[in-house]
C-alpha cells in the first residue's frame, strides 16, 4: 500500500507520494532506455545544421497527432467539435454527466502537451476524457497553434480566445478550471496570467501536470533531475524556445510564467514526478505562489514518468492521480478549493 507524506504552510502544500508501483518502476526503466534517447535525438536533429533544422523538424512533429487518431476515448464519452478562426477544439463529457450546455455546472478548459510542436486532440483525447469524467464536468480540449505555424504568443491568444468563448456561452469565471499537461500545463498558467492582466476575470483554479513553464533551460540544466528524467532533458526542452520563440537571438523573460508576479492568481494543483527535469519548473512556480500568497498543492509522485496520467489503462498511479485532479476540480467548483481536506485523499489507494 502506498501513502503520502504531507507538509504544508499557509500557502504551499507539498504531498510526497511514496513507493512507486512495480508497473511504474518498469515503465520508468523502459522509458529511459527507449523514449528518452529518441526524444533527445529528435531535438538534436532540430538543433543541428542539417536539412531538418528548426521549422522543418517541427512540421514533422506536428504529424504525431495524426498517428494518434486510432486512439478512442473511454466508453461513455460524448464529443462535440468547436471550430475557431485559427484552431480547433473539442468538448468531451461522459454521458452520465452534464454536458457543455449546462453552463451553471462548470467546465474545464484543457491544453494538451507536446513541447509546442506535437500533440493535439487525438493524442490527448483519452486523458482529457478521463479527467472530465473524474471531475464530473464537460471539458473543452483546445488544439492551440503550435510551432512552426505560430509563436508562443499565438498559443496564448488561442487559449484566451477559448476562454472568451466559454464566457460568451454563459460560463462564469468561477465555474471554469484551466488544466493542461507539460507545455499545456505551462500554457494554463500563461493564459491565466494573461486573462488576469486583460481584466477578463481569472478562472477558478488551475490543475497542471508537470508544467513546462520556464523557457530558459538554465535552471533545468543545473537540476539533478536532468540526469534522472526518463523522457526529457533540459537541452531538449531548450530547443523549441531557442529556435521557434526567440526574437533577435533572445527570449523575453516575461514569456515564462515562472518569472511573473502571481498576485491575484487562482489556487492551483500541480502533479509532477520526483525524477522529472520539469520538477525544476514546479519549484519555481511554487516560489511564485508563495511570494504572492496564492494557495498551491504540489503532489510529487515517486519514480513517475512524464505525464504518467496518460497511462491510466496500465498504471495504478495514473488512475489515482486523475482521481485527485477530479477531486480538486470538484472542490473548486463547490467553492472549497482552498480547503484540501474537504474530500478524503485517495493517494493511499495506490497499490504496488
Amino acid at each position: 500500500m502506498t501513502g503520502a507524506e504531507t507538509t504544508a504552510d499557509n500557502t504551499v502544500r507539498i504531498e510526497l507520494v511514496n513507493r512507486a508501483s512495480v508497473r511504474m518502476r518498469v515503465a520508468h526503466s523502459v522509458a529511459k532506455a527507449t523514449i528518452r534517447p529518441f526524444v533527445e535525438w529528435y531535438f538534436g536533429v532540430a538543433d543541428s545544421d542539417g536539412p531538418l533544422r528548426g521549422a522543418r523538424a517541427f512540421r514533422v512533429a506536428n504529424f504525431a497527432d495524426l498517428l494518434a487518431a486510432p486512439l478512442i476515448p473511454p466508453r461513455g464519452t460524448l464529443r462535440r467539435s468547436v471550430t475557431f478562426d485559427r484552431f480547433r477544439a473539442e468538448w468531451l463529457w461522459h454521458r452520465e454527466d452534464p454536458g457543455p450546455d449546462a453552463v451553471g455546472h462548470g467546465a474545464i478548459l484543457y491544453f494538451h502537451g507536446g513541447a509546442f510542436v506535437a500533440g493535439g486532440l487525438n493524442s490527448h483525447r483519452r486523458l482529457a476524457a478521463r479527467i472530465a469524467r473524474a471531475s464530473g464536468v464537460a471539458l473543452l480540449n483546445v488544439d492551440y497553434t503550435q510551432l512552426p505555424k505560430g509563436h508562443l504568443l499565438d498559443s496564448i491568444d488561442d487559449a484566451v480566445a477559448a476562454y472568451e468563448h466559454l464566457l460568451a456561452r454563459g460560463f462564469a469565471p468561477q465555474r471554469i478550471v484551466f488544466a493542461g499537461d507539460s507545455a499545456g500545463g505551462g500554457l494554463a498558467f500563461a493564459a491565466a496570467l494573461t486573462v488576469r492582466d486583460r481584466g477578463l476575470g481569472t478562472p477558478a483554479a488551475i490543475a497542471a501536470i508537470a508544467p513546462y513553464a520556464d523557457f530558459d533551460s538554465a535552471t533545468r540544466s543545473a537540476h539533478p533531475n536532468n540526469e534522472s528524467d526518463a523522457v526529457l532533458t533540459a537541452h531538449g526542452l531548450s530547443v523549441p524556445p531557442a529556435l521557434g520563440f526567440a526574437r533577435d537571438g533572445g527570449l523575453d523573460p516575461r514569456w515564462s510564467p515562472v518569472n511573473q508576479d502571481f498576485t491575484g492568481m487562482p489556487p492551483a494543483l500541480i502533479q509532477v514526478g520526483n525524477t522529472e527535469v520539469l520538477l525544476a519548473d514546479t519549484e519555481l512556480l511554487a516560489d511564485r505562489h508563495l511570494a504572492a500568497n496564492v494557495p498551491l498543492t504540489v503532489q510529487i509522485w515517486d519514480n513517475a514518468i512524464h505525464v504518467f496520467q496518460a497511462g491510466a489503462d496500465l498504471l495504478p498511479e495514473a488512475r489515482t492521480a486523475i482521481a485527485e485532479i477530479g477531486a480538486f476540480v470538484r472542490r473548486t467548483l463547490d467553492g472549497d478549493s482552498q480547503n484540501p481536506d474537504i474530500y478524503p485523499t485517495v493517494l493511499e489507494h495506490v497499490h504496488s
